[in-house]
């Protein structure tokens, strides 16, 4: 049984092929001196072991089977996450969610989340949650209906406001030519930015500031923060990102993309139900 849904593993699997070129990948090394060693695994059966990794989160020697060794799964997961496979992915995802549905960028909200790090690493640092244990923190960006514009990952002890110049800049990237923002633009931001660097930063990118007040009580349920929220709870989903025991920046930098992918177009399949039809669309909103 895959991790996920087939409908939502199909249209990621194709992207993700079209990234990382597979087709045009021999069966056998044309350098090797006698041309009888093994076959390499193919891209598909590798994709689903990580995708397995990714929502489980268990270690690569937990989901590699007879077909796709732990080694294997590690070495090709680090050739993707350094070729910026995932990103790719991802914005390919935005780009047919904006063709389809439409993203909402008047209203974007960007808001941390702290999750476990017991491992370390590139972007892990002393959680100010966890008894100061290792910590990452990911600063993300969405739209007005919570889908993921970008993700930003940083040590746990990191504070919201310095992530949020490289949020930005980092969704401005995603986007890409797909759209640019439109003339009136308002970052809602909750009280942990409330200070006038975030307010100059804000001007100086020529966004309006919703931020909230330091010692004012603000529902989160009366404005417009809780899209983004949400989108952290549809990604703590993910078993990887709970409880990520990767090291590297790169490979913590592709599951987040990666997750990001997966949303944004669960996000597409949920939304177009009710607009489109088309063979074999999904019955049940439930799209894990």
């Amino acid at each position: 049984m895959p991790a996920v849904p087939s409908s939502l593993l199909e249209p990621i699997w194709v992207e993700f092929a079209a990234a990382i070129g597979t087709d045009q990948r021999p069966e056998f090394d044309p350098s090797h001196p006698l041309g009888c060693h093994r076959r390499r695994i193919p891209d598909r059966v590798v994709f689903e072991h990580l995708l397995d990794a990714l929502v489980h989160g268990s270690g690569y020697e937990r989901v590699a089977t007879e077909a796709c060794s732990d080694r294997t799964i590690r070495r090709r997961l680090v050739q993707w996450a350094q070729a910026g496979v995932a990103q790719r992915v991802h914005a390919l995802a935005l780009a047919a969610y904006d063709q389809i549905i439409g993203l909402e960028l008047t209203d974007v909200a960007v808001d941390g989340c702290i999750t476990v790090a017991p491992c370390g690493g590139d972007v892990a640092g002393p959680s100010p949650v966890n008894r100061r244990k290792g910590g990452l923190k990911r600063s993300v960006a969405g739209d007005r209906h919570g889908i993921p514009l970008a993700v930003v990952a940083a040590g746990a002890n990191r504070h919201d406001s310095p992530l949020l110049r490289a949020t930005f800049e980092q969704a401005a990237a995603q986007l890409g030519r797909l759209q640019c923002y439109p003339e009136r633009v308002t970052a809602h931001l909750d009280a942990g930015y409330d200070s006038t660097v975030t307010r100059d930063l804000l001007h100086e990118l020529g966004l309006q500031a919703a931020i909230a007040r330091k010692g004012v009580p603000a529902p989160v349920q009366a404005t417009q923060r809780w899209p983004i929220e949400r989108t952290h709870s549809w990604m703590n989903d993910y078993g990887k990102l709970r409880r990520c025991t990767d090291r590297s920046a790169a490979i913590v930098e592709f599951y987040l993309y990666l997750t990001a992918a997966l949303i944004t177009v669960r996000q597409l399949i949920q939304r177009a139900r009710t607009r489109y039809r088309w063979p074999h669309r999904p019955t049940t909103r439930r799209l894990k």
